[in-house]
């Protein structure tokens, strides 16, 4: 018997596909345990609206979008962010390091090269 709130069981279900508001790059940070044991990582995600205010980066057309990823199976040298769709990794990073990439990187488009440890695309 089927009811009125399900669809049969051989009528396929309508996919409603997702939309998400416009940002120029998205920032994903490590909030594993295992990048950070000491609960560095967190922090430094909580911290990130704040600074995106201030920095402007909170909308327009340079606006980031920020996740958290559970592990990227990278657990040395953390807290460890990775910006997309620029494909740069960095390591060590500090609320002081964060200022510094949130600066030169997402506001003026230009690497923290001291603090980069892999870049897509680039030669190994």
């Amino acid at each position: 018997m089927t009811t009125t709130d399900s669809p049969a069981p051989d009528t396929p279900r309508e996919i409603v596909k997702p939309t998400i508001g416009v940002y120029h790059r998205h920032l994903l940070v490590c909030t594993g345990s295992r990048c950070a044991a000491d609960g560095a990582s967190q922090a430094l995600f909580d911290s990130l609206g704040a600074k995106f205010k201030a920095s402007g980066l909170d909308g327009g057309p340079l606006r980031v979008k920020r996740s958290r990823v559970s592990c990227f199976a990278a657990c040395k040298g953390g807290p460890i962010v990775c910006v997309q769709p620029d494909g740069t990794w960095y390591y060590n990073v500090t609320p002081e390091n964060m200022d510094r990439i949130i600066d030169q990187h997402l506001c003026k488009g230009e690497c923290v090269d001291d603090l980069v440890f892999h870049q897509a695309g680039a030669a190994a």
